[in-house]
């Protein structure tokens, strides 16, 4: 098996990773309860699905055509970036609008930090 071929399968792979995360996100956004957790979906796991796929086109063009694509990499890091801290600003935003947790979560970690918080400033 030549390089080439290599190359080939570790982008195929990547490539079908890729698409099978995303996947596995949009049944997550349908399916989870609340705003919360559909954020979560949205984020960690569509974020992960694309850089895979992204990385799998940067190693294709890199190793078979010879080609560095900039916007590649800038797409990468945009993404990587990006994206996490957009579903962070949706939760707080979500949650300073008061908007319910599920019936099946168990404890909201941010209420219990601010009530710390004015107690803090309180005293």
């Amino acid at each position: 098996m030549d390089a080439k071929a290599m190359i080939e399968i570790v982008v195929g792979i990547l490539v079908i990773t890729g698409t099978i995360i995303s996947l596995i996100s949009s049944l997550g956004i349908i399916r989870l309860p609340d705003v919360y957790n559909r954020a979560h979906a949205s984020t960690k796991s569509a974020t992960l699905g694309i850089l895979c796929i992204l990385l799998g086109a940067f190693l294709y063009f890199f190793f078979t055509h010879g080609v560095s694509s900039i916007r590649l990499l800038l797409g990468i890091v945009f993404v990587f970036l990006t994206a996490p801290v957009a579903g962070h600003i949706i939760i707080r935003s979500a949650h300073r609008s008061k908007v319910t947790l599920a019936d099946i979560s168990v404890q909201d970690d941010l209420q219990d930090y601010l009530e710390s918080q004015k107690n803090v400033e309180s005293k």
